[in-house]
């Protein structure tokens, strides 16, 4: 039985608290926050759990074997470094630290006191992306072209950090592993409407390696909520759709192809038919789930067996990095950053 303390028991945090409080392979003993509102509902929900404002009380606990940490961005540097300090395992939310060198900071004393650093970004536990991951490494569709990426909703609206560290974080995970590395460069605006200095939307433009692009659109002033990626590959293209849980990947036996009518230019709608193909859509069969139940059980699973984690902390810092150069494109008005 793993010893989970909980730290922020805010938007996310509850849904922490249920996963690892199953009492089976973890439970939860400690949840910390600083606001009594909110721990008094953690104590009238779960009275066997203990309750503090204080970290302290959790990480001097030497019955306490991980914690999960869901607060601000801005203080995940100096509670995760306390936490493992204090030799527990961490699991810090997205992204693992507001600044590269801090997560760099984290990494190394991570493995230098021999305990697992993971980074909850959640989609990378979610059947469907593991499933594109899995056709892109198989060459199902080809050479990738480019990527595009929506992810937008009307609020929550957050003040500690913009659209782009809240929301592109999660599809900067996602394609950093479908393609198994960093971008180069990115370019980006973003736009500030409701608190001055924080962008509501971001716009991004990724290059990775092998001449592929990859474009975020990132949002919480959206009236619509969208989840949706575009995979445009040489042999065939794909959609997902995280709101559509019942048949959330179509793949489109679609190309273009170099079967022209001569000379080497599209003169007539003949021939312009005739240089695309139109094949069937498919859509597979994804077993459902509960991405996060997924990323916790991991979390444990790495504890128990010592295994690196999926998300570790240098992955996290990669994501930071890519943020990082977003943030410096929209100071500089959208001028390419190299990485």
């Amino acid at each position: 039985m793993i010893r989970i303390a909980v730290i922020g028991a805010g938007h996310w945090g509850p849904n922490l608290i249920r996963n690892f409080h199953d009492k089976r392979a973890s439970e939860v003993v400690w949840v910390i926050d600083s606001a009594a509102s909110r721990l008094e509902e953690v104590r009238s929900r779960f009275p066997e759990v203990r309750v503090s404002a204080s970290i302290d009380d959790a990480l001097g606990d030497p019955t306490v074997d991980a914690v999960s940490i869901s607060t601000p961005t801005v203080t995940h540097h100096a509670i995760a470094k306390a936490a493992l300090e204090a030799g527990k395992h961490v699991l810090v939310e997205k992204p693992i630290t507001s600044d590269a060198a801090h997560g760099d900071e984290l990494c190394a004393l991570s493995e230098r006191v021999g305990r697992i650093l993971m980074v909850g970004h959640v989609f990378l536990y979610n059947a469907a992306i593991q499933r594109v991951k899995q056709y892109i490494d198989e060459g199902l569709l080809g050479r990738i072209y480019y990527v595009s990426m929506v992810r937008t909703n009307l609020g929550p609206i957050r003040m500690d950090v913009n659209a782009a560290w809240d929301l592109a974080s999660h599809d900067v995970s996602v394609v950093n592993y479908w393609l198994g590395g960093p971008p180069l460069s990115a370019a980006a605006l973003g736009g500030s409407w409701i608190n001055p200095g924080i962008e509501d939307a971001v716009f991004a433009t990724l290059r990775y390696p092998d001449k592929v692009l990859v474009n975020l659109h990132a949002s919480w002033l959206n009236p619509k909520k969208a989840r949706e990626i575009t995979v445009v590959g040489e042999r065939r293209m794909l959609t997902v759709d995280d709101m559509n849980m019942s048949e959330p990947i179509r793949i489109y036996d679609k190309q273009v192809t170099d079967a022209r009518t001569r000379p080497g230019f599209i003169d007539t709608f003949a021939s312009f038919r005739a240089s695309v193909r139109d094949g069937d859509i498919t859509i597979p069969k994804i077993s459902a789930g509960e991405p996060l139940k997924a990323e916790c059980d991991h979390f444990l699973q790495c504890i128990a067996r010592g295994t690196p984690p999926l998300t570790g902390g240098r992955d996290g810092v990669a994501v930071v990095r890519a943020l990082a150069a977003i943030q410096r494109s929209i100071a500089n008005n959208g001028r390419e950053e190299v990485l």
